[in-house]
């Protein structure tokens, strides 16, 4: 880290952390060779389920221990246990993956996994005991969208976080309303107006707000122009703005709203006249 001093450290401390690496990486070794044998004899047992969870452990981005064995272990499991016991494994398996989310927010099969884990969580009671058709389901769902959330939070940007989110939105039992995920789009932009994904988003929300007449779509279009011409004199070099920007005039476009627009743009660049995408002369419509 910068402004930080290092402290230089004794022979024996440099001694001591590379044997501490060394037993890491033969470990390591050791519990790939095993894992690999097994997948080859198609060792579906309890003791390969833990010997991929103490490799998983050790290195998050092994993905021959994760997939597809560490599903075909539990498609093996699975069958020899009660409701609840399956829920607990899997709901195991979601806590495991999310420690390893943390320090590789980036790696495919992390969330690959994880969407096995969700698809396959059976029925089970709801929160006052009773039997429910989406007890345990609609709960792990919405837990999903709130870890998802949290990464973002961490990086608005992740696209993987982002592409995944919209798998939980579209797989959870009980939908979560338009109008709440317009607002959540409003405030990641807010926050950031250089976040492709939230206005990629926004174009997918809208449009059914305004089919289901949820919104008055002349006064909502209204106002994303207005959210637009924020965006652009905040940060007119900001390329997810000019996407949104083409994508809101090209669903109903109008003489008189590409004359307004076009106005709009000369007038930045009076401002700005170095600016690279106002001066595009496809976002100019000219």
């Amino acid at each position: 880290m910068h402004n930080v001093k290092r402290v230089k450290q004794t022979p024996q401390a440099l001694e001591a952390r590379k044997e501490k690496e060394r037993v890491k990486i033969q470990e390591f070794l050791s519990l790939s060779e095993d894992v690999l044998l097994r997948r080859k004899n198609s060792d579906f047992s309890e003791d390969a389920f833990k010997l991929t969870t103490r490799l998983l452990h050790i290195n998050p981005e092994f993905y021959t221990a994760s997939d597809p064995l560490r599903p075909d272990i539990c498609d093996t499991l699975i069958p020899r246990s009660p409701p609840a016991g399956i829920n607990k494994l899997l709901a195991d398996e979601l806590m495991m993956t999310m420690a390893a989310l943390k320090s590789h927010p980036k790696v495919y099969w992390i969330w690959n996994h994880r969407r096995w884990c969700l698809e396959n969580i059976p029925s089970g009671p709801g929160g006052g005991g009773e039997e429910t058709a989406d007890g345990w389901k609609k709960s792990a769902w919405d837990h999903e969208l709130f870890v998802v959330e949290k990464l973002l939070d961490a990086d608005a940007r992740n696209f993987h976080a982002w592409s995944y989110r919209r798998y939980v939105l579209a797989s959870m039992p009980v939908p979560r309303p338009e109008l709440s995920e317009l607002a959540y789009t409003s405030r990641k932009i807010e926050a950031n107006f250089s976040n492709f994904s939230a206005w990629h988003q926004r174009s997918k929300v809208l449009p059914r707000l305004w089919a289901a007449g949820v919104l008055d779509e002349t006064k909502s279009r209204e106002e994303e122009y207005d959210l637009l011409r924020n965006a652009m004199y905040t940060d007119p070099e900001d390329q997810s703005v000019w996407v949104y920007h083409r994508w809101l005039v090209g669903t109903r476009a109008s003489k008189e709203l590409l004359e307004r627009e076009i106005q709009a743009i000369e007038e930045l660049l009076a401002e700005q006249p170095d600016s690279k995408y106002p001066g595009d002369p496809v976002v100019a419509g000219k």
